[in-house]
């Protein structure tokens, strides 16, 4: 019962935030490629709570 609520949180949050890039360090280049991708599926690419500025998977793709 407690995995199925934990699956069920996880998946209430990803309707709002789709994940972003995997890996690696977040320097220009990564980031505007990421925020295209994104742009181009209707959202704009943010950092996440808590999250490190320098970490490209610590970024997010919001649906506007």
């Amino acid at each position: 019962m407690r995995g199925f609520l934990l699956l069920l949180g996880a998946l209430a949050l990803s309707a709002c935030a789709e994940p972003g890039p995997q890996g690696g360090v977040a320097n220009y280049d990564s980031l505007r490629a990421a925020a295209k991708t994104c742009e181009a599926q209707g959202g704009r690419l943010v950092l996440q709570d808590q999250g490190d500025s320098q970490n490209i998977s610590d970024y997010a793709c919001k649906r506007k």
